[in-house]
């Protein structure tokens, strides 16, 4: 290369340098909480859809008129406190039950003692 082509070469690059911004990185601590946080909203999201792929809520889903799509759709827009509230509940209910077997049973053995009771 030649002299000249240098020059012109250099020139574009200082202008190039000059006009275009430059970015600079910041760095800081993250606190231990908010890579936990930022985790634990990442599981909870894929935790809280898994039960709407199952035959059986899809089908419970469509017998309410609720569509899968329209389903899938709310859990999605759902915040991060509702997604892990959520997924909470999900983890610590037992599978097939609700949370009101138990007093129903209670219920049932009250009235039916009740009725053997005053049958005697």
């Amino acid at each position: 290369m030649n002299n000249s082509t240098l020059k012109i070469i250099s020139r574009i690059l200082i202008a190039l340098m000059m006009l275009l911004p430059f970015q600079t990185a910041q760095a800081g601590m993250v606190r231990t909480d908010q890579v936990i946080s930022a985790a634990s909203v990442k599981n909870d999201r894929s935790t809280v859809p898994a039960p709407l792929l199952r035959s059986e809520v899809t089908s419970q889903l469509q017998s309410m008129g609720i569509d899968l799509q329209t389903a899938q759709d709310r859990v999605a827009a759902m915040t991060d406190q509702e997604v892990r509230t959520l997924a909470g509940e999900i983890d610590s209910l037992p599978a097939g039950a609700t949370t009101h077997s138990a007093w129903a049973w209670f219920a049932a053995i009250l009235i039916g003692a009740f009725i053997i009771y005053k049958w005697k």
